[in-house]
């Protein structure tokens, strides 16, 4: 499936959202090792999707896609699927993931704040484990792009490292999920990788995060807080 390119020049002083932030998915290891640190599920994917509501009517559209199984379980089923990403190398893998199944989504190299839906007005949208990858003012703006591709009654759901604890408690509490969460390396996500994630990227408060998406137009259907660290929100749009 050919795959689309909204890249276009920018402001000086509009965010880099090109440039890696974290740890540097530009190679092609890396990505296979971001895929098996993840652990990738399909059936969890499917369990997810229904509760998404997503058929073979569906319009998805998976903002940052990573390696793209979302949307191409969400294809697998007959929907109209979207995945969105600002690393080639991961569509590149995600493209290859389809193909072994037999399915085309879309695949669009682009970002949170410049990825241009064309056609129908979509039914879901989703982003996993990727907006902490923006600094909260452009959080706000990637979640108001967002609403603006969805159907009024449309389902936004977001997954993230997202932080319920308490500001007092940060230190201990990071440090206690750096510790807990940390795996030997080739095992998974390594302590260190939790420490850069900490220090250079943008994960944010529940409460923050709460009031952006009521500010971009959304109504909140659910959210959950499995652990401090962790956090969903199934949302309408308005």
């Amino acid at each position: 499936m050919p795959r689309s390119d909204t890249t276009h020049s920018r402001p000086a002083w509009y965010f880099r959202e090109y440039a890696p932030v974290g740890i540097d998915l530009g190679s092609k290891a890396a990505v296979a090792a971001y895929d098996r640190n993840q652990g990738t599920d399909f059936d969890a994917d499917d369990a997810l999707l229904d509760r998404l509501g997503v058929t073979e009517r569906s319009c998805l559209i998976d903002l940052a896609c990573g390696t793209g199984s979302l949307a191409v379980q969400a294809a697998r089923r007959g929907a109209v699927a979207h995945g969105v990403d600002v690393s080639e190398e991961m569509l590149t893998f995600a493209q290859a993931r389809a193909e072994q199944f037999g399915v085309s989504p879309h695949w669009h190299r682009a970002g949170f704040l410049d990825y241009a839906h064309c056609g129908a007005l979509a039914d879901v949208v989703t982003t996993k484990s990727a907006l902490h990858q923006l600094p909260d003012f452009w959080k706000q703006q990637a979640l108001c792009k967002a609403a603006g591709m969805l159907r009024p009654g449309g389902t936004f759901y977001l997954w993230d490292v997202i932080f319920s604890f308490e500001p007092t408690s940060a230190e201990e509490r990071l440090q206690q999920w750096i510790e807990a969460a940390g795996r030997p390396e080739g095992e998974g996500f390594t302590r260190s990788d939790f420490e850069v994630h900490v220090r250079d990227e943008f994960s944010t408060y529940a409460w923050i995060i709460e009031g952006m998406l009521q500010r971009a137009g959304f109504d909140m259907i659910t959210s959950a807080f499995p652990r401090p660290t962790h956090a969903e929100f199934y949302c309408r749009r308005r």
